[in-house]
């Protein structure tokens, strides 16, 4: 997969949370999961949302204390695309992650490892985002075609396209 993807499978740092991160296909265990995101296909069609930086992103977000990853991942769909999943969810890989924080992020997270669980799955877009105040600002969903969505979600990095394509090859095979 790393030669069929190789932006996604190439370790790199996100400055924003100063993470060392790699991707893999191989699913983290449940207890190193902070972060849960989703390509979302409704149809033939990925659902992307724009927040109020002109970025367009994959639905998802950070765990709350407790919450099962089938809870995080109904309330963020709710929060950023006003969706629910109609199947089952699909795990396509993970970006583990090292923080060189001295603490995490959120007392109750695992520290200093930590993995962004992606999965696919079907979803019906039935609302309005809700747009928690503590949350990105969502000003638009859109179910866009394949081409369309790995255009847009580069917005968010280059490797977002490469994801995506990932989901459309394990999601739909």
């Amino acid at each position: 997969m790393a030669d069929r993807y190789p932006l996604l499978h190439t370790p790199t740092h996100w400055a924003w949370g100063d993470l060392d991160v790699r991707f893999s296909t191989e699913p983290p265990p449940d207890e190193l999961v902070t972060n849960v995101h989703l390509v979302c296909f409704v149809g033939d069609t990925i659902v992307l949302c724009r927040d109020d930086r002109d970025v367009w992103l994959l639905p998802g977000g950070t765990r709350e204390r407790d919450e099962s990853i089938e809870d995080c991942v109904r309330r963020e769909l709710r929060e950023e695309a006003g969706a629910h999943p109609t199947g089952p969810l699909r795990p396509l890989g993970a970006h583990y992650a090292t923080s060189k924080r001295a603490a995490p992020f959120r007392d109750w997270q695992p520290h200093p490892h930590k993995a962004w669980l992606w999965c696919a799955a079907d979803v019906v877009l039935d609302s309005a985002p809700t747009n928690p105040d503590d949350a990105e600002h969502i000003l638009e969903v859109r179910a866009v075609p394949f081409a369309e969505a790995a255009r847009l979600a580069r917005t968010d990095g280059d490797e977002k396209a490469e994801l995506i394509a990932l989901a459309v090859e394990l999601h739909r095979p």
